[in-house]
Parts: C-alpha cells; sequence; structure tokens
C-alpha cells in the first residue's frame, strides 16, 4: 500500500527549506529586512520589488508559509458556504511564488487549470521550481504580466488576490477588482489584518456586490459591514510554523506565529454563508464563554455560552477566532 501524500503544508515547508542552501544567513535576514520595509511603504510602485533569486528565494521562506496559512483559511471559510461547488480553473493575479495556488491545491482535490500572474519574472522562476515538489501544481501556468488598469484577465471559476491590492495605485486597485468579477465565478480577495488591509478588502467587498457577486466569506450577509468606519476592523488569525529564518529575523524562542489577515470571498452563484462569525478571539472564563459574532442582521452582537447550554457550550470552549457559529451539526 501507498504511503499517503503529507499535507501542502508540511510539502511546502520541505521545498522551502532547501532554497537558503548557499545563501549566508546574514544576506538573507538582510533581503527579507529590505524587502519588508519595501513592502510596508505607502507609495505603490510599477518596479518589481523581488529582484533577483537571493531577494525571492529569502522572501518566499519568510512570506510564503504565512500567505499560504491566511489564503488557505479564507478559502476553507469559503468552501463551507459553497458546499459541493469545486474549481474548474483557478487563476491567481499577483501571485509571485504561488503560495495561493497551494493554498487552493490544499482546499479542493484533484487537478485543475492553473494560472499565476506576476511582474517579477524571478519569483514566477522560482515558484514553478517549488511546485515541482506538488505533483497536483507541476503543471501551473507561470505567466510574467504587469498587474494593473491595462490588465486583462481570462475566464475562469476562481480568481485569487492575496497581498497585492496594497502595492497597487488605487485606480489600478478598482480596475483590479472589476477585472477579477468580470472574469471569474467566485473571488477571493486577502489582505494585511491591519486597518488598511481592512479598507482595501472592504473597499473590494462593495465593488464585488455591485457586480453581482454573493458574499460568502466571512460576513454571513452581504449587507453592508456593520462596523462604523475607523472604529475596528475586521480581521482573523492563521497560525504559522515560524522556520529559523523567521526566528533569525524577528528574535524570540516560540515555535509557531500568528498571520492576521483580512479577505473576502465572494462568487456569482447563489452561496449559504455562516449564521454568524466569530470575529475576536473566544473569551473562555469560569462557566461561560464570551463569543463576539457578526450576524445576519447585520449586526456586531456578544453572546454568552454557559453550561446551562449543554453541547453549545463544549463547541463554544473549542470555538476559535474566524470560525462559524454555531458549528454545523
Amino acid at each position: 500500500m501507498n504511503a499517503p501524500a503529507p499535507p501542502a503544508a508540511e510539502t511546502l515547508r520541505a521545498a522551502l527549506a532547501g532554497l537558503l542552501d548557499g545563501l549566508p544567513p546574514r544576506q538573507a535576514s538582510r533581503a527579507v529586512e529590505r524587502l519588508i520595509a519595501s513592502y510596508r511603504g505607502a507609495t505603490p510602485t510599477d518596479a518589481p520589488i523581488l529582484r533577483d533569486r537571493a531577494d525571492v528565494a529569502a522572501y518566499a521562506a519568510y512570506r510564503m508559509p504565512a500567505t499560504f496559512e491566511a489564503v488557505r483559511s479564507a478559502l476553507e471559510a469559503f468552501a463551507d458556504a459553497v458546499h459541493e461547488w469545486v474549481p474548474g480553473g483557478h487563476l491567481d493575479v499577483g501571485g509571485g511564488t504561488g503560495a495561493a495556488a497551494w493554498a487552493v491545491a490544499a482546499t479542493w482535490d484533484g487537478e485543475r487549470p492553473v494560472t499565476v500572474l506576476d511582474w517579477a519574472e524571478p519569483a514566477l522562476a522560482l515558484g514553478r521550481e517549488i511546485a515541482a515538489a506538488d505533483p497536483a501544481l507541476r503543471d501551473v501556468r507561470w505567466q510574467r504580466a504587469r498587474i494593473g488598469a491595462a490588465l486583462s484577465l481570462e475566464s475562469t471559476d476562481l480568481v485569487t488576490v492575496s497581498y497585492v491590492l496594497n502595492e497597487l495605485t488605487a485606480p489600478d486597485r478598482t480596475a483590479l477588482v472589476d477585472a477579477a468579477a468580470a472574469a471569474a465565478q467566485a473571488v477571493v480577495i486577502v489582505e494585511p489584518g491591519t486597518p488598511d488591509g481592512y479598507a482595501r478588502v472592504i473597499e473590494a467587498r462593495e465593488r464585488l456586490i455591485a457586480a453581482g457577486f454573493h458574499i460568502a466569506a466571512p460576513c454571513p450577509h452581504s449587507a453592508a459591514c456593520p462596523i462604523a468606519p475607523g472604529t475596528d476592523w475586521c480581521h482573523f488569525s492563521a497560525r504559522v510554523s515560524r522556520s529559523s529564518l523567521h526566528r533569525q529575523v524577528k528574535g524570540g524562542s516560540l515555535p509557531y506565529e500568528d498571520e492576521k489577515f483580512s479577505y473576502v470571498a465572494a462568487a456569482r452563484f447563489p452561496v449559504e454563508p455562516a449564521p454568524a462569525r466569530v470575529v475576536r478571539k473566544p473569551q473562555i472564563r469560569k462557566g461561560q464563554v464570551l463569543l463576539d459574532l457578526c450576524e445576519t442582521d447585520p449586526a456586531l452582537n456578544r453572546t454568552t455560552v454557559t453550561k446551562r447550554h449543554g453541547d453549545l457550550y463544549k463547541a463554544a470552549r473549542d470555538a476559535d477566532w474566524g470560525d462559524a457559529w454555531p458549528p454545523a451539526p
């Protein structure tokens, strides 16, 4: 009997582990620190930020696991809302080394046509190399394209746009979301879990709704977000195993870190979103659990689940930030 294939996250970590062979640790750290500064810059640029293989290898080893886990979390919530639907094709815009392609393959079994678009040729080349570790990704098409207002997208079932909108001007962001909506049956957009990242997600969410899409996740509705602008922001957390490069750059000894992200997942076809979504880390107290929920109303409410609620109390103690509530039977 053949041994089962390792989980995608494990396969990806193994593929990334060899990227830094031959690259001095100090050089890798400097590359990551410079690239982080570039990505956090407020001024969008037309020039590729990832310039060569050393840049790409360092940044992929550092960031790709976190991007993978955030996108996979968003896709799992989306999949729960669309049940039997499986994408027949996937287009990843601004996908770099292909973290979202890995996340889609981890969410839905089977093979499908996949295209990754990015402006940085070194990122695409390394993505192709990494993808050779997963049979489901060996036929991915890696295509160079400038991500902006002039971008033309082929029709497909699923378009993902992860950690890209921050790199674009406001007109280019609008054009990209509109192009994704015109090309796809489903669109999933992921941004950093910051106030600015959330604002970009809300902007994209509004454009998707205007284009006729139904919100599948994280929101339990397609109405306006109940968060008053400037008072808070909707974001979630995905746990990421830290590599030695993570520890080297950031310091600390924990074997993991939590990637904060904001996202929206929407489809042209009918969806069944969660009745409510846990939008903060549950607070477990003696004999009770406090859950902050975004509900269908739409409204943000806190509910208290106590031992008197029986099985629901047990479920509340196991509930995690980002989960649907109540849990499916």
